[in-house]
């Protein structure tokens, strides 16, 4: 799978889940119907371009797309 159609599959997946904003790494790689190791790469690049975002609780990783979520309209970031 080429990088161009990972995001894009990735962003129209979040897209359409309202109801959350944060995912799981699983979620992403099951959305691109690969193997954890090939979507970590592509998924790693999408967060250095800042189309998707990483946070962390200490003990758990979520990515979510750039500037969406509570979170980030509480920090002022959109």
């Amino acid at each position: 799978m080429e990088y161009e159609e990972a995001k894009e599959k990735i962003v129209a997946g979040l897209q359409k889940k309202k109801s959350k904003t944060k995912f799981y790494f699983n979620d992403l790689a099951k959305m691109l119907g690969l193997k954890p190791r090939v979507a970590k790469k592509l998924i790693n690049q999408m967060v250095q371009e800042e189309i998707l975002e990483y946070w962390s609780s200490g003990s758990t990783s979520l990515y979510g797309l750039k500037g969406a979520g509570k979170q980030a309209h509480a920090e002022h970031e959109d």
